[in-house]
């Protein structure tokens, strides 16, 4: 249902998100926490919520603090939430249950343990209240920068076909620009492609380079 990026950093696997029970999860995320600036979360589509239903998202850093960054539902299915420079070490942020959830969890003895990232599912009015102001998309006034626009369906489609265009091209290399159904592409090419596509997102911070895949 959930999926999660940090940003210059490979998409986590499904195996980091540990559910915790039929309303809290969380992701362990395998990096110091003091290198962690981005983190972007999304839902992946298989699941919706139920209506009047979204996920309130928490920042826990064992034996450091807790912080409500925002949420995601099924009007906003993505967000961008910034970390770094805006952690409470001491717990800043609104009032959550699910800080009793995480707070249990984790290794708090180490020197610079894993932190991680819980979802809480709740009703919608709970999970606005627990938000601060500066990160609540229902308060209009608003000067976040920790939660951003979703992209649109249009938007999707065509970064959807951008990146299957660049899939082709590379596999293409390999084929001697031969199509068709019956153009046989060991499966390692895939894997290679993806190897290289991933390395070029961490070398340009971005997508950009999709802009010149013709």
């Amino acid at each position: 249902m959930f999926g999660c990026v940090i940003a210059g950093r490979p998409l986590l696997p499904p195996s980091s998100l540990t559910q915790v029970d039929s309303t809290h999860a969380y992701f362990t995320l395998p990096f110091p926490p003091s290198t962690i600036n981005h983190i972007t979360l999304f839902l992946t589509g298989d699941v919706a919520f139920p209506p009047g239903f979204g996920a309130s998202v928490h920042f826990f850093w064992p034996g450091r603090g807790f912080q409500v960054l925002g949420m995601v539902s099924n009007e906003k299915p993505s967000a961008v939430f910034r970390v770094r420079g805006t952690f409470g070490f001491n717990g800043t942020g609104g009032e959550s249950t699910a800080q009793g959830v995480f707070g249990g969890i984790g290794g708090g003895g180490q020197e610079e343990p894993q932190a991680l990232l819980g979802l809480a599912i709740e009703p919608l009015d709970a999970i606005q209240a627990q938000i601060p102001p500066s990160t609540n998309p229902s308060n209009s006034t608003s000067t976040s920068n920790a939660l951003v626009k979703p992209p649109s369906i249009a938007d999707a489609t065509i970064l959807a076909e951008k990146i299957v265009k660049h899939l082709l091209n590379y596999l293409g290399g390999f084929t001697g620009g031969a199509t068709g159904p019956n153009v046989m592409v060991p499966m390692n090419m895939f894997m290679k492609w993806y190897e290289s596509f991933t390395g070029k997102i961490r070398a340009s911070g971005g997508i950009g380079f999709l802009e010149n895949v013709e």
